[in-house]
C-alpha cells in the first residue's frame, strides 16, 4: 500500500453501518435504480435550513433527486439556475483571484481578517496542499489531514476547493467551499468567491445574505472537525465594473446560529421515507400521474421565498393555490392568521361566517383573534366604500 493510499479513510464493517446502508438503498430506490444521485451543495443546504418544515425538499435533496428534471416531468418547469455566461464569468474571476499560487487572495485574507500582529504572507510562502483523492469521502479525509498539518505548522495555508462533511437529517452531505485559509495563529477562514460586483463599497444585500448563508454551512462543517473556525467569512467580488478582486469580511455569527438550529429541526430521512406509500418513486422517467402521486405523498411547506431557491416551487405553488392554502400569501401572513388555514376560511371569518367553517370548533372560531381582526377590517372597508359612494 502506498503512503497516499494509507491516508484514505477506511470503511467500517461494524453493525452501526447497517442502518446507513439500508437508508442509502432505500433512497436509491426512490431516486430510480439507474439514476445517478445529484449531490447537495451549500446553496441547496442553506435553502433547506431556511425552510426546515418542508419534508418534501428534505427527502428529495437527501435522496439526490434532480428536482429540475422532476419538475419538468410534472409539467411545472422552473427557469432556475445560473446562466452559462454567468457560469463562465464566475470561473474566470475565480481563476484570476487564485492565480499566482493564491498570492492576491491571501493578501486580501490578511488585510480583512488577520489579527493586527499577524505577519503578512510572503511571496512563495503560502502552502497550497494537494487535496486530490478518490471520491468525496477520500477528499474529505485528505482535507481533514491538510487542516491538521496546516494548523500545526503555524504558517499561511490555502486550501483550494477542499471537501468537508456535514450530517444532515441523519445522512452525510459532502460540501466544497471555494477556499479555506489557515492563519498562522491556527484560525480557519471560509472564503466565498462571487462574480457579483461590489460597487462603491457596497453590494446587493440579497446576494450578500445568500453568500453568508452558504458560508455559514461551510463553517458548521469545519466546526465539526474541531478546528478554530473564524466566525467571519471573506467575501471576494469584482471591484466596481472591473475584473479586479476586492473583499469584505462578513459576520457569520447569526447565520451560523440560525442554520445550526434549523438543521437540528429537520426530520430524519428514515422517518420521512418510512411514511411513503408502497411503490413511491421520484424517477423522472416514470409517468407524470405516478410521479405526482409520489410527490404529493410527502408534505411540503411552500412559501413565496421558495420560488428563488427550489426547482419544484412552481409545482408546489400550483397545488397550494388549488387548495386555497394561505401559505401562498407568505409566511408572515400565515403566522398572523393563526388557525385559519385556507383563503375560504379567511373570507368567511371576515364576513362573520367563521362559525360555519370547518377549520375548527365554533367556539374556537368565535374567539380567534385573527377572525376578530378580519371582521373589524371588513367593517372598516365597508364603511369606507359607503362613504366614498356618498361623496
Amino acid at each position: 500500500m502506498s503512503q497516499a493510499d494509507a491516508t484514505l479513510p477506511r470503511v467500517s464493517h461494524n453493525s452501526d453501518s447497517q442502518p446507513t446502508t439500508a437508508l442509502r438503498r432505500r433512497l436509491a430506490e426512490l431516486r430510480g435504480a439507474d439514476v445517478a444521485p445529484r449531490p447537495m451543495d451549500a446553496r441547496a443546504l442553506a435553502a433547506l435550513a431556511a425552510n426546515p418544515g418542508c419534508r418534501r425538499r428534505a427527502l428529495l435533496d437527501g435522496a439526490g433527486v434532480d428536482k429540475g428534471a422532476l419538475a419538468e416531468a410534472l409539467g411545472s418547469p422552473a427557469p432556475f439556475g445560473q446562466s452559462q455566461f454567468a457560469f463562465v464569468r464566475g470561473h474566470a474571476f475565480e481563476a484570476r483571484v487564485k492565480g499566482d499560487g493564491g498570492a492576491e487572495l491571501m493578501r486580501l485574507v490578511h488585510a480583512r481578517t488577520a489579527a493586527a500582529d499577524s505577519p503578512a504572507p510572503e511571496p512563495g510562502g503560502v502552502s497550497v496542499p494537494d487535496l486530490s483523492a478518490p471520491g468525496p469521502a477520500g477528499r474529505a479525509e485528505r482535507t481533514r489531514q491538510a487542516l491538521e498539518r496546516a494548523t500545526a505548522d503555524g504558517g499561511w495555508t490555502l486550501l483550494d476547493h477542499p471537501m468537508v462533511r456535514l450530517e444532515v437529517a441523519g445522512s452525510p452531505v459532502h460540501l466544497e467551499p471555494d477556499a479555506v485559509a489557515v492563519h498562522p495563529d491556527g484560525r480557519w477562514t471560509v472564503v466565498e468567491i462571487k462574480s457579483f460586483p461590489i460597487l462603491d463599497g457596497s453590494a446587493d444585500p440579497a446576494k450578500v445574505g445568500a453568500a453568508a448563508r452558504q458560508a455559514a454551512v461551510y463553517a458548521l462543517a469545519l466546526k465539526a472537525l474541531g478546528g478554530r473556525v473564524d466566525e467571519r467569512a471573506l467575501l471576494v467580488c469584482p471591484k466596481d465594473f472591473s475584473n479586479l478582486p476586492t473583499a469584505e469580511a462578513v459576520d457569520l455569527r447569526r447565520q451560523i446560529a440560525t442554520t445550526r438550529r434549523q438543521l437540528a429541526r429537520l426530520t430524519r430521512l428514515e422517518e420521512i421515507a418510512a411514511a411513503l406509500p408502497e411503490g413511491a418513486t421520484f424517477d423522472p422517467a416514470r409517468p407524470p400521474a405516478e410521479l405526482a402521486g409520489s410527490v404529493e405523498s410527502v408534505p411540503a411547506a411552500y412559501a413565496p421565498q421558495c420560488l428563488s431557491t427550489c426547482e419544484l416551487a412552481f409545482h408546489c405553488r400550483d397545488r397550494a393555490r388549488s387548495g386555497g392554502a394561505v401559505e401562498v400569501l407568505g409566511r408572515e401572513v400565515r403566522g398572523e392568521l393563526g388557525g385559519l388555514a385556507t383563503v375560504g376560511a379567511v373570507l368567511a371569518a371576515a364576513r362573520d361566517e367563521a362559525r360555519d367553517t370547518a377549520d375548527g370548533p365554533p367556539e374556537e372560531a368565535a374567539v380567534n383573534p385573527a377572525a376578530a381582526a378580519l371582521r373589524r377590517a371588513a367593517r372598516l372597508r365597508a364603511e369606507a366604500l359607503a362613504a366614498a359612494g356618498r361623496s
